[in-house]
């Protein structure tokens, strides 16, 4: 097992070093979410990343392991929380796994206009969770992942996330891939004993040619509608 796996291994084992105000266990991405997303960026062959959130490293820390061993990789975390917030224990375990990573401590709505002008091939979103900035993050994503790359997005079973989602699906092409996150974590819509169970998770590719809708195609997005 290589140094990143190991310690992603003990992350999810034995928990975080450090005891903070945040629940580890509801808060971070389980480790089979985990694997399932690694396994789908080193299938994708992808090199570089720009990731929203980082708490307390579980996503990065794949990630990490999915670039690792190739040359040019680059990967872009955004979160202005990880120190105030997380004590830095994302950062200080992506350090101690030696992994190559640049943590840009800003507001996703502030870093992410940022990177324009630059080309990724995937990103993984597990920022704010309120419909707006969600909104504001998958925007600026389209002009910075390239044509054909990736969208992964934590908490797909909440209504903003999958409502945000919903609108790129059916207004700028995004195509989901339904098997990317079978055998992964399931979640009730909305955390609705009686909703749904979907995937915790969600994997949407880029359409190969990007464009702009007209004005006048504009397609309603509501989930349920």
């Amino acid at each position: 097992m290589n140094r990143i796996a190991a310690i992603r291994h003990r992350l999810a084992t034995e928990g975080p070093p450090r005891t903070i105000g945040h629940d580890f266990e509801t808060v971070t991405l389980p480790a089979r979410d985990c694997d399932l997303v690694r396994d789908l960026l080193v299938a994708e062959g992808a090199r570089s990343v720009v990731e929203i959130g980082l708490a307390f490293g579980s996503s990065a820390l794949a990630v990490a392991e999915a670039l690792a061993g190739g040359s040019g990789s680059r990967h872009v975390i955004i979160d202005p929380f990880q120190q105030p917030a997380f004590d830095n224990i994302g950062r200080d375990l992506l350090l101690e796994a030696g992994a190559a990573f640049d943590l840009v401590e800003s507001p996703s709505s502030v870093a992410l206009p940022q990177l324009l002008g630059t080309s990724v091939d995937a990103t993984f979103v597990d920022g704010s969770h309120r419909f707006h900035e969600v909104f504001v993050d998958f925007y600026y994503l389209r002009k910075i992942v390239r044509p054909g790359g990736l969208v992964i997005v934590d908490d797909d079973w909440a209504p903003s996330v999958r409502t945000a989602v919903r609108y790129y699906e059916r207004n700028l092409g995004w195509t989901a891939l339904p098997d990317a996150f079978v055998g992964g974590t399931l979640r009730h819509l909305d955390d609705d004993p009686a909703a749904e169970s979907v995937p915790r998770c969600r994997a949407l590719r880029l359409p190969d040619s990007p464009f702009e809708p007209r004005f006048e195609d504009f397609v309603p997005f509501q989930v349920g509608g």
